[in-house]
């Protein structure tokens, strides 16, 4: 959960406070209203701006879970995420990748390849 979650997170719950704060207290109805309704879009709306001016979570690329490769004689084989340099950019998260086996005579990574 990022910061942005976090936030709104707050603001729906001090929201849903004063909602309550404000049912148990006896005021003049129409002022009541007022007040309720103006306490609530304040708090919303800080909670907005709040939320709004943190970043954004990035898109990436998520790989786990991978299988085994194995890379024959002269081939190549991956486990993991196989990228190209003009996609640097781009966040990566490689977990869990599978074994790469190359005993065979090739090249085997488990994890990130970058071309």
């Amino acid at each position: 959960m990022n910061a942005r979650h976090v936030v709104l997170m707050v603001t729906c719950l001090v929201v849903a406070g004063l909602s309550v704060v404000f049912l148990v207290t006896e005021r003049d109805e129409s002022s009541w209203i007022a007040t309720v309704v103006s306490a609530l879009v304040a708090v919303a709306a800080l909670g907005v701006a709040v939320w709004a001016v943190l970043p954004s979570a990035a898109l990436g690329v998520r790989v786990s879970g991978t299988g085994s490769a194995t890379a024959g004689q002269g081939g190549r084989a991956v486990s993991g995420y196989v990228g190209s340099a003009d996609d640097a950019s781009t966040p990566v998260e490689v977990s869990e990748t599978g074994d790469a086996d190359a005993t065979a005579g090739g090249d085997a990574v488990s994890g990130v390849v970058v071309r």
